[in-house]
């Protein structure tokens, strides 16, 4: 299961932009959100942990595809949704095409 979950993981997270949001983003969301509410500084907390989902949804925004959060209310509400981004899915194609052709070799 944890095998799975960082395979996809690393597929929705191959724009170097991405990666460098969500480093920023995942730390100041629940660090802040931890750190300042266990100092009592609700305010913060709170500010900390919305940055911290903007910067990882803008991350997402640039690699054109859906945070998992969004993806998740999307098939609850039987929406579309953007698993991978364009240059994932090309990467992708690409790959199983050229397992194909040298199957064929």
């Amino acid at each position: 299961m944890i095998q799975r979950f960082m395979h996809n993981y690393l597929l929705r997270h191959q724009n170097r932009t991405n990666q460098v949001l969500h480093l920023i983003g995942v730390p100041l969301t629940f660090g802040g959100l931890i750190g300042f509410g266990l100092a009592g500084e609700w305010i913060f907390a709170g500010i900390a942990f919305v940055t911290g989902y903007l910067l990882q949804f803008l991350g997402h925004f640039v690699e054109q595809n859906d945070a998992g959060e969004l993806i998740l209310v999307k098939k609850l509400l039987g929406k579309p949704y953007t698993e991978f981004g364009p240059d994932t899915q090309n990467r992708m194609n690409f790959d199983q095409s050229s397992k194909k052709s040298s199957c064929n070799d």
